[in-house]
């Protein structure tokens, strides 16, 4: 089969599309033909040895993928060939076949193609994982979204606006904050304003904003976190800013706030799969009811994937990236 292979993580240029054997499915798996793969920051720093869990080479990128089981592995249950369905593999998705968890295997709602398959479930699953189990967003709440753009911060938006929330969304242009006030926020503020803070302010009436949905870090973390309301959260879910900021202890106490942190993959693969499993068919039920509809933001061909790899690190990027890896 063909596949997107790195014979070592030192950079993206190390990638190529080579001929390998095609992966068996061991227990507990199952074997897709993959369709489409969508690309997250989290590839960026996967491929480049960046992530806090380095993976073996050689490596074949890609951590989301839509396609059909081709092939079931041992202790299999409630799957079968020919079936459409989303997984979230670690790793493998950039090939032509792919090995994933059975329990990480979605089966795709009717209304839901290839492409929306490989986009969804990853930031989609977060985000709900994010604002429903951990931050417990009751309707009626505001929720800043941090990074609102991307395809987590777009995911947020929607997940928030489902929970019956009201979002404000941060973006650092206008672009951005006009595709997140189309995503569904009632207001978008600009964070690149050293003011932006004050202006959030004004925005809540003085009172701030019950929960912060956070993919960035950085530098507006703590401002972020200063105009939460008595009682907020604070949800981290990664440092797409660069650095990983620090927090003065007493702006918790003095807030009454949590800092709270989101950490979808272990909860899906280590702690809670069955968790996990029931998450996906919940937000597979709102995909089919129409209350969810993803966007895509950039597609790529197969032979393209250097740029789709590249763009996932792309601070500019708009929605999410798909990768087309076969015709369907």
């Amino acid at each position: 089969m063909q596949a997107v292979v790195g014979r070592n993580l030192d950079s993206l240029d190390s990638y190529r599309i080579e001929t390998v054997a095609r992966p068996e499915p061991g227990p507990g798996e199952v074997r897709i033909r993959v369709v489409s793969a969508g690309i997250g920051y989290v590839d960026s720093l996967l491929c480049t040895g960046r992530y806090q869990i380095k993976p073996p080479t050689p490596y074949i990128p890609g951590c989301e993928l839509a396609g059909v089981i081709d092939a079931i592995g041992e202790q299999v249950s409630g799957l079968e060939v020919g079936q459409r369905v989303a997984a979230s593999p670690f790793g493998g998705a950039f090939a032509e076949y792919a090995v994933a968890r059975a329990n990480s295997v979605v089966p795709l709602p009717r209304h839901m193609d290839f492409e929306l398959g490989a986009a969804f479930w990853i930031d989609h699953t977060t985000a709900f994982y994010a604002l429903r189990d951990r931050a417990n967003l009751s309707a009626g709440e505001s929720v800043l979204v941090l990074g609102a753009a991307g395809g987590l911060g777009q995911a947020g938006i929607q997940i928030a606006r489902l929970l019956g929330a009201s979002v404000i969304a941060a973006a650092s242009t206008p672009a951005k904050r006009e595709a997140a006030l189309a995503a569904g926020a009632s207001l978008a503020v600009d964070y690149t304003q050293p003011d932006w803070g004050d202006t959030l302010k004004r925005m809540t009436d003085g009172r701030g904003v019950d929960v912060v949905f956070d993919p960035v870090g950085g530098a507006t973390f703590e401002t972020a976190f200063r105009r939460l309301a008595w009682g907020g959260r604070h949800l981290v879910l990664g440092f797409t800013g660069g650095s990983i900021p620090a927090l003065p202890a007493n702006l918790a106490l003095l807030k009454g706030a949590s800092l709270v942190g989101v950490d979808v993959r272990q909860f899906a693969s280590v702690y809670s799969p069955e968790g996990a499993t029931a998450l996906r068919r919940e937000l597979a039920g709102h995909i089919d009811e129409g209350r969810l509809r993803p966007r895509i933001g950039v597609r790529y061909p197969f032979e393209r994937f250097h740029e789709a790899l590249e763009s996932s690190a792309d601070r500019n990027r708009i929605g999410k990236a798909v990768l087309t890896v076969a015709q369907e």
